[in-house]
């Protein structure tokens, strides 16, 4: 199993590397029509503690992107498309934490490669606003504190409230769904956007592919911000479909139907400038609130700080500290009172992250987690992770 697991990590690696190698310059005169990238990313998981067991687990993720510029190949103005293809291999950490949020934002539940994203953008009324189209992933466009992006708990990515709702998650890793986006720049710095998206998530690689039909009806999500000094921004989403309750049962003896909705407030802001006496900090804090009627989630947040330039010799070196809340609904928390089993109110996550660019092409980043109640639950051990994530990246650009 061991020589298998290794095997795979060399095939990934060179798949990575294929599209390694220097990036050609170019002039203004051959701006690039392809920008190809692949990014391959190894982690290695230590639960020393955890609510189920201990043990290693590995885990690789794939990214393989191509974007191309209509404008440069096709003389179509102010148009791009991007390919995304992703591949995930890999073991269960999470199975061993016992948590309910996830202790690694590339685990799966089940490996495979896919078609991850593949949509067209368009700018409008001369670049002041956008209108993508496709196969896109949600939290690249909402919810989204671009200081918590180097920590590893998936609860940093998109609220836990948000991630665990629609008929199988929504368009967010591992699989997207079709999307209908726009987005509109207000004056200098703000900014509202707004998006349709399928909501049932599904890809070519997926079981039962894409949802061309949207049968379960839509997400709807919108979100306007500023961008001036940092960001702030508020969201707010809901569902066209009423979703199952999670506890309560109709006069037919099915699940009844409730509205599934939330909303969401962000804060990214820069406290210091890098210098080279000294660091860039900045702050990040979000919050988030559901119905708490169709998710385990009534609400949650996070907080936390990225330090840049950690060492002045280090320009690319990074240290991130978060912890976040998952807080458990009381319908959720309900359900296992029945089952003469009592949780606590939620769930609490803390990380500290160092990442550096040891070169062009490899990053190291040491992680470590410590998560109270896993999963909610008083009686069990609180979960400690220590990781390791290396990442490979290459790049080329081709001009027309």
């Amino acid at each position: 199993m061991l020589y298998n697991l290794q095997t795979r990590i060399m095939q990934l690696l060179a798949a990575s590397l294929t599209i390694g190698g220097a990036v050609p310059a170019f002039g203004e005169d051959a701006p690039p029509s392809v920008v190809l990238s692949s990014r391959l990313t190894g982690d290695v998981n230590g639960v020393v503690r955890g609510a189920a067991g201990t043990g290693v687990r590995v885990l690789t993720n794939l990214d393989v992107v191509a974007v191309v510029d209509l404008g440069t190949l096709l003389a179509w103005r102010g148009a791009r498309v991007k390919l995304h293809v992703l591949d995930n291999r890999g073991g269960d950490p999470n199975g061993l934490a016992g948590t309910l949020q996830g202790v690694d934002n590339i685990e799966v539940g089940r490996n495979r490669t896919k078609l991850y994203q593949a949509w067209i953008e368009q700018d409008l009324f001369g670049g002041k606003a956008a209108l993508l189209l496709g196969l896109a992933d949600l939290n690249a466009d909402f919810y989204q504190d671009d200081s918590a992006g180097v920590l590893l708990a998936p609860a940093f990515g998109i609220g836990s409230e948000l991630a665990a709702t629609g008929p199988n998650g929504p368009s967010i890793f591992p699989s997207t769904a079709l999307t209908a986006r726009l987005r509109v720049t207000l004056g200098a710095h703000g900014y509202v956007k707004g998006a349709v998206v399928d909501a049932k998530s599904g890809v070519l690689g997926d079981p039962g592919g894409v949802d061309w039909r949207m049968r379960e009806g839509a997400l709807l999500i919108g979100e306007a911000g500023w961008t001036g000094h940092g960001k702030v921004a508020v969201g707010y989403w809901r569902y066209t479909k009423r979703q199952e309750d999670i506890r309560l049962i109709g006069a037919n003896g099915l699940p009844a139907k409730a509205v599934s909705e939330g909303a969401y407030l962000l804060i990214d802001q820069p406290v210091t400038s890098s210098t080279a006496r000294g660091p860039a900090i900045s702050l990040f804090a979000r919050i988030g609130l559901s119905d708490g009627a169709t998710t385990p989630f009534r609400g949650g947040w996070q907080f936390g700080t990225l330090v840049g330039k950690v060492f002045p010799s280090r320009p690319n070196s990074q240290f991130s500290i978060g912890i976040n809340r998952g807080q458990l609904s009381e319908r959720y928390r309900a359900n296992s009172a029945d089952a003469q089993f009592t949780l606590s109110h939620g769930e609490t996550g803390v990380e500290a992250t160092y990442s550096d660019q040891v070169t062009p092409y490899l990053r190291l980043q040491p992680d470590l987690q410590y998560v109270v109640h896993p999963s909610g639950n008083p009686a069990a051990r609180d979960a400690i992770i220590v990781g390791l994530r290396i990442v490979f990246i290459g790049s080329k650009m081709i001009s027309r």
